[in-house]
């Protein structure tokens, strides 16, 4: 898989910490068809997912592969460190993606960014990403970073739909990666996706990971370790919107953010 290729639509991972099931899900979503894997050293469960990367029989030069260091670790030496035992956890040789998990705690932008670029240069990681930047982080970031920033990843969705930020990364060039693409289940209770979704013969979960496909710049990563719920989001990618959909998604007028905490940059 060429460096600059980024799926559409990945598996997220969060909060799948049962081995045997994280494997599992994994399995199951490449043989699905997703080619976008995403975990990080915070979730636990990086050992797992390369099993279920090797187990799918999917080569591994076709899944794009991206994990991220945590805010603890954010250190120059420390980057380097955890990208390593990372690495060595899902059993491959290089990160198709690495991202800085959150800008705080051990973040510093100079000696994180550094490490970051080093090892981008040394090969070990293909692509270099953030995650959970405000738009002034992410600015400074982007003139700070040697290397290309390739992806930020943020909570994104039809009620949170990051307006700023996707605009930044058509004017980067950078993905934007959506995490919580389906609002934590609450998408099947927005009457404008229950109607677009019946219009459509399809879910509200599908119509919601559509609005986002149709977005430039923008790829979503689902968790699921459910093999239904992982098929059926996988089919999102069947689902055509209309521009009369895709407005009225855009018109929601409702902002709620799922993921947020006292320490989150933006507070």
């Amino acid at each position: 898989m060429a460096v600059e290729d980024l799926p559409a639509l990945g598996i997220g991972t969060y909060e799948n910490t049962d081995y045997e099931v994280c494997a599992n899900s994994v399995e199951t979503a490449l043989n699905a068809g997703y080619r976008h894997v995403d975990t990080a050293e915070g979730y636990d469960n990086e050992a797992a997912v390369g099993d279920g990367i090797v187990t799918s029989g999917v080569d591994r030069e076709d899944v794009f592969l991206a994990t991220k260091v945590s805010p603890d670790n954010l250190a120059y030496d420390d980057v380097l460190d955890h990208a390593r035992a990372s690495i060595d956890r899902l059993g491959v040789e290089t990160l198709d993606l690495l991202y800085v998990h959150w800008p705080i705690r051990a973040y510093d932008r100079e000696g994180t960014l550094a490490a970051f670029d080093e090892l981008y240069d040394d090969g070990l990681i293909r692509n270099v990403g953030l995650s959970n930047f405000t738009p002034e982080l992410l600015e400074d970031a982007i003139e700070t970073l040697d290397a290309p920033l390739f992806a930020h990843q943020v909570e994104c969705h039809p009620l949170f739909q990051q307006d700023e930020l996707r605009a930044m990364a058509r004017e980067h060039g950078h993905h934007l990666v959506a995490y919580t693409p389906l609002a934590k289940g609450d998408v099947t209770d927005v009457p404008e996706l229950v109607d677009i979704a019946e219009k459509h013969d399809a879910t509200p979960a599908q119509v919601a990971l559509s609005w986002l496909l149709s977005k430039e710049s923008v790829s979503a990563i689902p968790k699921s370790a459910t093999p239904e719920h992982i098929r059926e989001n996988f089919g999102a990618l069947e689902v055509t919107l209309d521009d009369e959909d895709v407005s009225r998604i855009d018109d929601i007028d409702r902002e709620k953010r799922y993921v947020d905490f006292e320490e989150a940059p933006w507070n």
